[in-house]
């Protein structure tokens, strides 16, 4: 993934977890936190394992099944099978990693995030977006105090992996230009976006660009870029607080009415009522 890309996501990471809109200008990225994080929760993990008897056998290999099939639609991207999946899912027995309970499940989501963004490496996405995304989700858990908001950013998050996996397999050997353009989109999902920027930056004419866009990615240019926002303003409805005259702001539309039009056009819902969907 490009450098800008990756800024561009922690721009947005911060703006989840500290309500804070930043420009690319403005961060530094910091290295190896991740591969510390991850080296010190497992080794955790694995004093957990070994430290506890297994007292059914056969509850522990249903477990691994269930797990692997979780981890699959996550890294093939069947958001449709996840949904269905969740909607009849069996209790899973995830281990003892805290003696109290709100531990044991932030324990259990940090366990979670660690093979789901695995997965999705696996599948195809770029480690330092699979390792971003976890951390962010992790530090927001913390700040949780009951298990309900645990339990429905488990799904959210496991969803979200699930979804942008969707979209990269549907990308699959992309043209160069398509690359470019979605790179350019990522950059700057957070400012209002110009067809005619974009171009500039290519070295194209408007029309020129347009059209060849339109010929090798099957949609409209302008229709791209609102539906990569839509897709955006999704995962901030999903996995933040913020309210929709915030995201309207933040994603660079003129007003919470255009945001909620958009929104409506691509997703089918209003942002209030996506957002009532995944907070039930």
């Amino acid at each position: 993934m490009p450098l800008g890309s990756v800024l561009q996501m922690l721009c947005s990471i911060n703006y989840i977890l500290n309500d804070e809109k930043l420009e690319l200008k403005d961060i530094t990225i910091f290295d190896g936190e991740q591969s510390e994080m991850t080296s010190q929760f497992e080794s955790v993990r694995s004093e957990n394992e070994f430290s506890q008897p297994v007292n059914n056998p056969q509850n522990a290999q249903n477990t691994y099944i269930l797990e692997q099939q979780i981890l699959k639609m996550v890294r093939t991207g069947d958001t449709e099978g996840l949904k269905k999946w969740t909607s009849n899912a069996p209790a899973v027995n995830g281990g003892i990693l805290a003696s109290e309970q709100l531990r044991q499940a932030k324990n259990t989501l940090v366990v979670l995030a660690t093979l789901v963004s695995r997965a999705a490496i696996q599948g195809g996405m770029e480690a330092d977006e699979a390792f971003s995304l976890s951390d962010a989700f992790i530090q927001r858990s913390e700040r949780f105090n009951n298990l309900q908001q645990i339990t429905n950013l488990q799904y959210n998050r496991v969803l979200d992996f699930a979804d942008r996996m969707s979209s990269i397999r549907q990308g699959e050997k992309p043209t160069q230009l398509t690359i470019s353009i979605s790179n350019y989109v990522r950059r700057h999902i957070s400012e209002k976006i110009c067809v005619e920027d974009i171009a500039r930056e290519l070295f194209m004419s408007r029309p020129y660009l347009s059209a060849k866009f339109s010929r090798e990615a099957g949609i409209s240019l302008t229709d791209f870029i609102l539906k990569q926002k839509t897709e955006e303003a999704k995962r901030l409805l999903r996995c933040s607080d913020k309210s929709a005259a915030a995201i309207s702001s933040y994603l660079g539309f003129s007003s919470q009415s255009h945001v909620s039009r958009v929104f409506r056009k691509y997703s089918g819902k209003t942002p209030a009522e996506y957002r009532d969907k995944y907070q039930r």
